[in-house]
């Protein structure tokens, strides 16, 4: 298989490609009006392109196209050489599109009304690779059976693959027919032709740079299509210019630039409408911004308050935690001294109630402490148990109606402003924040209780290290062996060799508090760090319950279409840059000039919008 050929099969398949990521990227469900705009256009365009690629192989279909008494039928007569279209004053305006074809021509496959035209068929060699259109004049309002000229211009326009513009002295600056070609010009190839060379000035300097702000123009032709159809019917050799003009129409828009100008075409026409597509996405895109910003505020809102009120019902228990962890470190921590004190002082409550035993004088006494001391035991159970009961309420806790309500006020204004359709109803919200609220208390509440104590675990097993172990039975360890040290030396030493006093009462009592103090000192020390680590693990166990609850967003429909918006968006993108590719790879034609894409004007992707509607 020739080289050539490869590379044209890989260039249909790439268009084919590209056309169905068009048709799914029109698919794609959204609620965002702009985005569905949009995907009506592609959707308009799409039978255009299925059209175009399916007449790859057809003749070329040339349409004339300027202002009236532009000569538009003389030219077409003098194309052909003969005379195939009433012109002249016998009939100024064309009403009726005249068709010229040769007979071999497949006229159905072209996807053309034969019935709105009157066919002219032609066996001549210049109608093989052509069928040349005389249309109406997009600039009178002629009407015939309710419909006139520019109505039926704008049905012929999107089934043309080239535009024969054609123009004089007078009407080169007309502002309507001006107007129109921006429209038609879009997806299709362009000839220019200054008709009436015997009568008029030749003005294609200036008409070429008014037309190169729009359009890509490699040549102008200046023409006397009267002339040249007497020449041809006389015999007699054409004037160059018009020689040339007709020399590309019948030789050199042949096979192969039939397929470079049907793919510059359809390549064109995606090009025009993603680009139209991606200007709206960019222009309406701002409001959809400020709604996810917005979502993103509320987001954090509402989960530092949901955070910052499952706090607070943690730590209304904290107390019992500590005192569960620190008697976890103690008992991880065995015999030791300074854990025998951790021992004392987390149930110093008990040994104070346990020691007014020791001042009962009777049984009633006795009696009366031991009820004490009961109510005391069940006011703690009952502490315990109303600890698990909050853990457990937790999962049903979070925002109140009234927050939601608010939220929900603020977030229809956005959507609205945004675009944004066929969003859930308030009630809606509501229900869903209720199930998901169920949802985390049955898989990340399921076992409050176990959390709790995972936490007391961790830090017990933080704080029982060898080096914190050894720092504070150190420092425990180094009064009371100073102080029996000093005691001994006076007993054993001092009082039997040097005859010194034993060490008065006051020495013991003074030791004693010092004891207490010191001891006192690092139990605070200890459990100030435990306190510190408990908080700040509640904290943290605090914000992921709050997360976790609110991990979609309190909105969560509304973020995934933000995200849909911006993977469309994305989507738009990828294929614009597929097809500059594409593009680029099809060299610009030296004989046919272009409306010039890349240029942006409003009212070009208006009209290209209306004509793809026809």
């Amino acid at each position: 298989m020739p080289t050539s050929e490869i590379a044209q099969i890989e260039m249909l398949a790439a268009v084919d490609g590209l056309i169905q990521q068009l048709t799914n990227w029109s698919q794609k469900p959204t609620g965002w009006r702009t985005a569905q705009q949009c995907q009506a256009v592609i959707q308009q365009l799409l039978p255009r392109l299925d059209m175009l690629r399916v007449r790859l192989e057809s003749p070329l279909v040339i349409a004339t196209f300027g202002g009236t008494g532009t000569g538009k039928s003389s030219l077409v007569n003098a194309l052909v050489g003969s005379y195939c279209t009433t012109s002249g004053r016998q009939r100024p305006t064309t009403t009726q599109p005249v068709l010229i074809a040769h007979p071999d021509t497949d006229l159905d496959r072209l996807g053309l009304d034969l019935s709105q035209f009157q066919v002219e068929q032609k066996p001549l060699d210049q109608l093989r690779n052509i069928i040349l259109i005389d249309c109406p004049d997009p600039d009178t309002s002629e009407e015939s059976e309710g419909e006139n000229n520019l109505t039926r211009l704008q049905h012929i326009i999107p089934l043309c693959d080239i535009l024969l513009y054609a123009s004089t002295q007078q009407k080169y600056r007309s502002a309507r027919v001006s107007d129109e070609l921006r429209e038609a010009a879009v997806g299709r190839r362009l000839i220019f032709v200054q008709t009436h060379a015997g009568l008029d000035e030749d003005i294609r300097d200036d008409w070429r740079e008014q037309l190169s702000q729009q359009f890509e123009v490699p040549e102008i032709y200046f023409v006397d299509s009267v002339r040249a159809l007497e020449d041809q019917l006389a015999d007699r050799p054409v004037d160059p210019e018009f020689a040339s003009l007709q020399n590309i129409l019948s030789t050199q828009l042949g096979k192969s630039e039939r397929l470079q100008v049907r793919r510059a075409n359809l390549l064109e026409l995606i090009q025009h409408a993603i680009d139209h597509c991606a200007q709206k996405f960019e222009q309406n895109l701002p409001e959809l911004r400020e709604l996810e910003s917005f979502l993103k505020q509320q987001h954090v809102t509402l989960t530092t308050q949901m955070s910052q009120e499952l706090r607070s019902e943690l730590l209304i228990s904290r107390n019992l935690w500590e005192r569960r962890l620190l008697s976890s470190i103690s008992d991880s921590w065995g015999a030791s001294p300074f854990a025998m004190m951790l021992r004392l002082y987390n149930g110093l409550g008990n040994l104070i109630a346990s020691a007014s035993l020791f001042r009962a004088r009777n049984s009633a006494q006795v009696a009366l402490i031991g009820a004490l001391q009961g109510a005391r035991w069940l006011g703690d159970r009952h502490k315990e148990q109303a600890a698990e009961d909050r853990l457990k309420r937790i999962g049903s806790f979070g925002l109140d109606d009234n927050t939601l309500r608010e939220s929900q006020l603020l977030i229809d204004g956005y959507t609205q402003a945004a675009g944004l359709e066929n969003q859930p109803q308030l009630t809606d919200s509501l229900e869903r924040l209720q199930t998901e609220a169920a949802h985390v208390e049955e898989e990340f509440l399921s076992d409050a209780g176990t959390k709790i104590d995972g936490i007391i675990g961790k830090l017990a097993r933080k704080n029982s290290g060898w080096f914190t172990r050894l720092v504070y039975e150190s420092l425990f360890l180094t009064f009371v062996i100073y102080a029996l040290v000093r005691i001994g030396r006076n007993f054993f030493m001092d009082s039997f060799f040097n005859e010194s006093q034993i060490l008065p009462i006051d020495f013991y009592v003074t030791a004693g508090v010092i004891f207490l103090i010191w001891t006192g000192f690092l139990v605070m020390m200890f459990t100030r760090k435990l306190k510190r680590g408990l908080e700040q693990e509640i904290n943290q166990l605090s914000d992921e319950l709050a997360q976790a609850k609110l991990s979609h967003g309190l909105f969560p429909h509304l973020e995934q279409e933000c995200r849909q918006v911006h993977s469309l968006q994305h989507s738009l993108v990828r294929m614009g840059g597929e097809v500059h590719h594409l593009r680029t790879e099809i060299a610009s034609s030296r004989i046919l000039g272009a409306w010039k894409v890349n240029e942006p004007t409003g009212k070009a992707g208006s009209g290209a919008s209306h004509l793809s509607s026809q």
